[in-house]
């Protein structure tokens, strides 16, 4: 599963909490090899922390342009994916298979990747990434609706 050229300029930031560092670890030196620009924003090793933080650090670098896109990684995914939604212009999807990253990339724009090293297995969750690294907004229909995110964001 390489990458082509275009794919090496884009800047990727990923995280995790102590549930998720194996697979966290195992992205970044597949990332690596793919030849992808990937910052590790931890954590790095497995003492207990809490995911809110590295959840919130990843999500605002991707909303402040820093990041074109995110990886975050917990134990089941879900804890990262509530906290990244709650910053403004991140659309993170935690994703089980490669359909549903496409389809996050494709239909909603998917900035953030979230991922759970409990539920997912290395070999879907490389499979997973590459189909969200690879997949590009489609645009049209689903541009309107992206554009709807904002009013709900805003009460």
């Amino acid at each position: 599963m390489g990458t082509d050229e275009s794919k090496n300029k884009v800047t990727l930031a990923v995280a995790a909490d102590h549930g998720g560092i194996a697979l966290k670890n195992h992205l970044v030196g597949l990332l690596g090899k793919w030849g992808y620009d990937c910052q590790d924003m931890g954590t790095h090793n497995e003492e207990s922390v809490d995911y809110p933080d590295f959840a919130r650090k990843l999500a605002q670098a991707v909303a402040a342009g820093d990041y074109r896109l995110g990886v975050l990684v917990c134990g089941t995914g879900i804890g990262m994916s509530m906290v990244a939604n709650r910053v403004r212009g991140v659309r993170a999807a935690l994703c089980s298979s490669a359909y549903t990253a496409r389809m996050a990339r494709a239909h909603n724009d998917a900035n953030v990747l979230c991922l759970g090293d409990r539920v997912t297995g290395f070999g879907e969750a490389e499979d997973i990434l590459h189909t969200f690294l690879n997949q590009e907004f489609e645009g049209g229909r689903h541009a309107r609706r992206i554009g709807k995110f904002d009013p709900v964001e805003n009460g």
